[in-house]
Order: structure tokens, then C-alpha cells, then sequence
């Protein structure tokens, strides 16, 4: 560019303002007075410096930088250059087709004015012989319009001749509608010509129409004829100007009296409902019940439009009829949901009286039925799901509630495991069975349910969270857990027994974990998915909504509760037992032992018969044995079988020396060892075991302490111990805990002895065989 701009005319520089302005991308450039405030380095300004900006070029950047800067502008030349070629090109070939197009036209037009002048002659002419036509034609149209008016009359006087025999066919045929017709068109000649040239027509037809006016009046107030008949009767009669007036109210009370044929009755639903299943399938031959419903639904909404016209002052009245047949309607649906009833048959009958409101909305649109409908149904619609949730509930309370049989057949026939079964189909197949006749519900188009759509998403999502706490209550109650009934109220028909079984309990805790962990998720991804959208916000304003989170804490909590009873309750018949084993001899009196006390068998059979119920019901967790070891090593607290044996033999003459050795050797194991005696419970056979195992050793040990042994009552107690350490520790988990609560109560029991003198090894081992091999004996001789 040159260092100072050429000087151009006032014309040159217009122009190219005006091109700046269309083509710049920078506004700027397209006004004269933006060049003053334009920068320096800015190329497209008008007052751009291409010597200053060499200079500030060459002073910033390098020579790599110079060449970079080259090459960019360069691109960008080209860049332009091609711009600017395709401009030329994109204008020149509309400059092209203009000029065409300018040509064309100007080709076109010549010639058009003598058109135009042959088409202005020939309208001319056309328009002259027409005026010719017209002129020619015109008496003889008047001749025949004359004689068209002549003829029209005729027929009319010829229908007046035939009236009274048109009238007496009518009455033949007991077309009364067409009789009033004909005569009401005929009146205005009567009128006129009645005493005159038609007397004696206007007589005869006088005398046809009282026939016909006796007849409707029959025919309305006639019982036997329909609502239908009965109002196009009056309106018949309002058209000859008879008065009916007077019988407003009596049709009025017939429309109220058939309200009650109308409605769908509570025991005629279900036979309305089997009677359509049985016409699908093509079994039944007899008028469709459906059909002859809405047949006379139809009739009364005719009947209600006929007192209508004929009274236009009783709308009030009509809307009146029309709502309380609606109410009625729905209210007779929640009588006949009150049983059991299948969401096909709810959505059949709710369809049915929505088929009805819109029949009667038809006739009376300023009634707002279908928004008066609505509202009437949310009542049924939310009772509908609510005992729904109900019968669920029932399913499940008798199904749990089979297990009404004896312990021992309970155990040894597997009932138990039957119960969590099907206890556990009842809740999981009978939740999504409630969800699948929810979903049938929405995905219905009728009128009603779109309406009722979000209300029944909320009530559903309500429904779930209530029946799960109320589910929760019932296990409660049923186990014996919550001694209230009114916690449970309506839950159940049968109330719990005093005496719960204790495998019913364990049953309960294990349905608990199922709804926890396999139930709650389920149902929640399945109301995530259907039953979210539009409804949740409004109702969670009714009510708490679905909290997954909430439910789950629950039936967690539920679980531990009703294991842990059941945990005590059989703790306590264990500790029953041995109460009765302590409390029934005389300890200070007790004869040397001869043989394992028979409690012994006693407990080992409940704690069996305890072992038989988990493994039906809990499963088998990992069975790692925690085996006793000693911290120091040393040979005084190996066990509680050795420790006793481990004193020199010991004469009857230092029973005293022995018995503080003893004590002294025990004292030192409880401060050498720590052994964790009480571990959370889980839910697994082992565990379950192993907990009642160790607090009934804990209780025996506290019956030992509340005793005062002689010697031979504390070789009796060191005996029984003796024999149940061995298949108590191949019962128990914790091997380090059984052995060690033993060992305890062996203390205990030499510490309330007045002479603590362990039995000798060979007579303790001898007492322990003879007691295996009868047991062996007797367990062959059973089997």
C-alpha cells in the first residue's frame, strides 16, 4: 500500500463507503468517522500507516516471525482475491439473468395491447346478444313461473283435500309424529281458509288430531311405556299447544323413580363382569348386559334432553338427576370393591359408568358431569388401591399364619421351609402382581383414568410405603414381639396365639432380610420407572410418598428384633429346664454320682431341635471354629475337663488344700485369657446356634451361683459339664467361648461347695462312657 492514500473524488470515495458498508465484516471501516478512532495496525482502515507498521513490525518481531507473518498475509491475499473473483462471478450471473430476464418481458408485452382490443369486441358482443336472448325469452318465462306458482298451489291444495286421510294412516300406524307434522304445516291455511273453502277438511282433521291427543296423553301417563315414549309424547302434545304444564312434576318423578333401574348394583356387577368375560369368549348367547346398560342409559339422556326442551326452566333439576346418578354410581363401585375384585373388572365397571357420564354430557354439557365424575371417583379409585394393598397384606397373614402345627412335627416334616417359601412368593409375586393391575390401570385412554392418572401414581406410591410399615407391625404382633394389638389394627383377621412357635418367629426375621434386601429394590426400580412421572409431587402432598431408604431401615431393624426374640424365647425354654434341674434336689444332700444327669439329654435334644429350625429357614454361613488357646503357655489353664484333674490325688483328709488350689487356678486363667463371649448375631445357622448356646451356658452358670453344693453335688456338676463339652464344642462356632463359659461354671460350682474334691480321671472317663454307650444303645434301638 502506499504511504499516502491517492486523492479520489467525491463520487469514488461515496461509492466505496457504500461497498465498505455491504461487504466489510467490521462495521467500522464503513463510516468515515470510525477511521479517526481506528487503530494503527488495522490494514482495512482508511487510515492505515503501512510505514508505521513496518516499523513497529520490524522492532517486535524476529526474522522467523517477519517470514511467519509473510506467509500468513499472503494467505490471506489469496484468500481475498478468491472471495472477491467468486463475488464477481455470484453478481454477474444475476446481472446476466436480469438482463434476460428484462428481455422477455419486454418481447412479451408487445402484441398485447391488440389483444387486448379483440377481447373488449368480443365481450361486446357477446353481451349484445345476450340482452337479444333475454329480451325474446322474457314473456315466456313470465308464462312459466305463473304456471310453476300455480302448480305449488295445487299441491297445496291437494294436501289439504288428503290431510284427513294422511292423519287417519298416521293413527292406523301410530305415527304420531308425522301426524303432528302434517297438521301443524297445514295450520296457517286453516287459519286463513278454514271456515271457507276448507271446512270440511279442517273438520276432519280436527277430529283426527283429539284421536291423536287422547293417545299421547295415554301413552304418558302410561307406566308401561319408557321415559323415551313418554317425553316425545310431550313434546308432541306442546306442539299442538295442548297445556303440560301440569305434568312437569309427575315426569319428573318418573326420571327420579328410574334412577334406581339404572344403576349398577354391588351383586349385579359381578355377574355384569362374568356375563362380558363370557360373551368374549364366545360362551354366551343372551343380550350383552353391557349393551342393554348403556341402551338405557341412552334412553334417559334422550328422555332428560326431551324434558328439557319441553321445560327450559328445569335445568337446575336435570343436572341434579344427572349428578346423583353419577355419585350413586361410584358409590355402589366402592360396595362392590369391598370384596376381592380383579383390577380387569374395577377398570370394566369404571369404564362402564364413564361410558354413562359421557351419554348424559352430550345432553346436558352446562352439568360439568365429566369433571364432577372425577372428583366422585378419586374416593373409589383411592379405596380401590388401598385394598388392594389390603388383600396383599391378607394373602400373606393366612399364608404365614398355616404354620399353626406342633413343634416337633414342624421341625422334623420341614414346614418351616415351606412357610419362608411361600411366604416369600406371597410378598414378591403379590407386590408385582399389584404393580402389573396398577400398570393395566394407566395405560387405559378412557376420559377418567387420564384424569385420575397422577392421583393414582400418588396413591400407589403411597399405598406401597404404608403396607410395608403395616406389613412390619403384623410381623411384629404375630410373633408375640408387640403384645398390642391396635398396632396391627385390620391387619390381620387372626390374632396371634399366647404361645408363638419359635420357628414361626424365626420365619418372620428371615422374611424380614427378604423384603430388605430382594423386595424393597424391586418394587423401587419398578416405581422408578412407571410410576415417577407427573405423580410423585402431587402425591407426596396426601401423603408420605415411596422412601425406599425408610422401608429398609425398617424391616433391617425388624429382622435383628425378631431374631433376637426369637433368640430369647428359646433361650428361655432352655433356661426353664434348667431352672427345674437346679431348684428340684437338695444339693447339700446330694448322693455321689452314679451316671450324667438325664437334663443333660434334655438340653442336648433342644438345642438338636434348635439346629434342625435355622437350617431350614437361615443359611449356612462360613464355619470358621475359634479354638481356646492359652496366652502363657503353661499346662494350669489348658482346659475346664484338665484343669480339675491336673492336682496331685487328692485325699478327703486336705479337700481344703484342694478346693484353694482351685479357686487359685482359675482366678489365673480369667486374668491370662481373653475370651470374647457375646459377638453380634448374623443371620446364619452357626451364629444363631452359637448365641443360645452361650447364653444358656451363662444362665446355667448363674443357676450354679444361686446353689451351695456338697461334694458330691459338685462331682454330679463337674460330671454333666464334663459330658456336654464335647458335643457342645462340635455344635458351637466358638469353640474358645463354649469351652471357656464351662469352665465357668465348674468355678462357679466349686465356689459355692463346702469341699470341692474334683472326681478322680478314671472314674470321671468310666461315669462319660457308660453314658455313650446307652445313648448308642438307644439311638439304635429307636432307628
Amino acid at each position: 500500500m502506499a504511504t499516502e492514500a491517492a486523492p479520489m473524488d467525491e463520487k469514488a470515495k461515496r461509492m466505496r463507503d457504500l461497498l465498505s458498508s455491504f461487504y466489510a465484516p467490521d462495521p467500522s471501516i464503513s463510516t468515515g468517522a470510525s477511521s479517526t478512532h481506528a487503530s494503527f495496525d488495522n490494514i482495512n482502515s482508511t487510515s492505515f500507516n503501512a510505514d508505521q507498521y513496518m516499523d513497529l513490525l520490524i522492532k517486535k518481531s524476529n526474522l522467523e516471525g517477519l517470514l511467519q507473518r509473510h506467509v500468513h498475509m499472503a494467505a490471506q491475499i489469496k484468500n481475498l482475491d478468491t472471495d472477491l473473483q467468486m463475488l464477481v462471478y455470484e453478481n454477474y450471473n444475476k446481472f446476466i439473468s436480469a438482463t434476460d430476464t428484462i428481455k422477455r418481458m419486454k418481447s412479451n408485452i408487445v402484441g398485447m395491447e391488440g389483444n387486448m382490443g379483440q377481447l373488449l369486441q368480443k365481450i361486446m358482443s357477446v353481451q349484445s346478444r345476450s340482452d337479444g336472448v333475454n329480451t325474446s325469452l322474457f314473456e315466456k318465462r313470465e308464462h312459466i313461473e305463473k304456471l310453476h306458482r300455480t302448480r305449488n298451489l295445487l299441491r297445496k291444495v291437494q294436501f289439504i283435500y288428503d290431510l284427513p286421510a294422511r292423519l287417519q294412516k298416521c293413527i292406523k300406524s301410530e305415527v304420531y309424529a308425522d301426524a303432528v307434522r302434517f297438521y301443524t304445516g297445514a295450520m296457517p291455511i286453516f287459519k286463513l281458509y278454514g271456515e271457507t273453502s276448507f271446512q270440511d277438511c279442517k273438520r276432519a282433521s280436527e277430529e283426527a288430531i283429539e284421536i291423536i291427543i287422547k293417545r299421547l296423553q295415554a301413552r304418558l301417563f302410561s307406566d308401561s311405556e319408557s321415559i323415551q315414549s313418554r317425553a316425545e309424547a310431550a313434546v308432541l302434545l306442546k306442539r299442538l299447544d295442548v297445556p303440560v304444564d301440569s305434568l312437569k312434576a309427575r315426569l319428573l318423578e318418573k326420571l327420579e323413580q328410574s334412577l334406581d333401574d339404572l344403576q349398577i348394583k354391588p351383586e349385579e356387577a359381578s355377574k355384569l363382569m362374568e356375563h362380558t368375560d363370557s360373551s368374549k369368549n364366545g360362551e354366551s348367547s343372551d343380550p350383552h348386559p353391557a349393551k342393554v346398560h348403556e341402551d338405557a342409559v341412552r334412553e334417559f339422556s334422550e328422555a332428560m334432553h326431551a324434558y328439557r326442551v319441553i321445560f327450559p326452566d328445569s335445568e337446575e333439576k336435570l343436572f341434579k338427576l344427572a349428578r346423583a346418578l353419577t355419585a350413586m354410581q361410584f358409590e355402589n363401585v366402592e360396595q362392590y370393591i369391598k370384596k376381592r375384585v380383579s383390577a380387569s373388572c374395577f377398570l370394566g365397571i369404571s369404564k362402564l359408568i364413564w361410558a354413562d357420564v359421557v351419554l348424559m354430557d352430550e345432553v346436558l354439557p352446562e352439568a360439568a358431569l365429566s369433571d364432577f365424575a372425577a372428583e366422585a371417583a378419586q374416593s373409589t379409585f383411592k379405596q380401590f388401591v388401598a385394598r388392594s394393598f389390603s388383600h396383599l397384606q391378607q394373602d400373606i397373614s393366612d399364608t404365614l399364619l398355616k404354620v399353626n402345627v406342633d413343634q416337633k412335627e414342624a421341625v422334623e416334616e420341614e414346614v418351616l421351609h415351606s412357610v419362608v417359601e411361600a411366604s416369600k412368593k406371597a410378598v414378591l409375586q403379590g407386590s408385582m402382581n399389584i404393580l402389573q393391575d396398577f400398570h393395566q390401570l394407566l395405560e387405559e385412554n378412557t376420559g377418567i383414568l387420564v384424569k385420575m392418572r397422577d392421583l393414582i401414581i400418588g396413591w400407589v406410591r403411597e399405598g406401597f410405603q404404608n403396607f410395608f410399615r403395616s406389613l412390619e407391625a403384623l410381623f411384629l404382633v404375630l410373633s408375640g414381639k408387640t403384645s398390642s394389638p391396635n398396632e396391627a389394627e385390620g391387619l390381620a383377621e387372626g390374632k396371634p396365639s399366647d404361645k408363638v412357635h419359635a420357628g414361626f418367629i424365626l420365619v418372620l426375621a428371615q422374611l424380614s432380610v427378604f423384603i430388605e434386601q430382594m423386595v424393597i429394590p424391586r418394587i423401587t426400580e419398578d416405581i422408578a420407572a412407571s410410576f415417577s412421572a407427573g405423580g410423585g409431587a402431587q402425591g407426596l402432598a396426601d401423603g408420605p410418598g415411596f422412601i425406599p431408604g425408610e422401608l429398609s431401615r425398617v424391616f433391617h431393624s425388624a429382622s435383628e428384633k425378631l431374631l433376637q426374640h426369637y433368640i430369647n424365647t428359646r433361650t428361655q425354654r432352655i433356661s426353664l429346664l434348667l431352672r427345674k434341674r437346679f431348684k428340684t434336689p437338695n444339693w447339700v444332700k446330694h448322693k455321689e454320682p452314679r451316671e450324667v444327669h438325664m437334663f443333660v439329654d434334655l438340653f442336648l435334644q433342644e438345642l438338636g431341635a434348635i439346629g434342625k429350625e435355622v437350617k431350614q429357614i437361615l443359611p449356612q454361613g462360613t464355619f470358621r471354629k475359634h479354638r481356646r488357646s492359652d496366652s502363657n503357655g503353661s499346662n494350669t489353664t489348658t482346659s475346664s475337663r484338665s484343669n480339675p484333674l491336673q492336682h496331685d490325688r487328692i485325699t478327703r483328709s486336705n479337700s481344703q488344700r484342694a478346693r484353694s488350689q482351685l479357686f487359685e487356678t482359675h482366678l489365673a486363667k480369667l486374668f491370662k485369657q481373653k475370651v470374647e463371649i457375646f459377638t453380634k448375631v448374623e443371620f446364619t445357622q452357626e451364629s444363631v446356634v452359637t448365641t443360645i448356646l452361650k447364653l444358656s451356658l451363662k444362665s446355667l452358670q448363674e443357676y450354679v451361683r444361686m446353689q451351695t453344693f456338697n461334694r458330691s453335688g459338685f462331682q454330679q456338676i463337674q460330671l454333666d459339664i464334663q459330658f456336654l463339652r464335647s458335643p457342645l464344642k462340635e455344635t458351637a462356632e466358638d469353640e474358645a467361648a463354649v469351652d471357656f463359659l464351662l469352665d465357668e461354671v465348674i468355678v462357679a460350682a466349686s465356689e459355692r461347695c463346702f469341699d470341692a474334691v474334683p472326681l478322680e480321671p478314671p472314674i470321671l472317663d468310666k461315669l462319660i462312657q457308660s453314658k455313650l454307650a446307652k445313648s448308642k444303645e438307644h439311638s439304635t434301638v429307636s432307628s
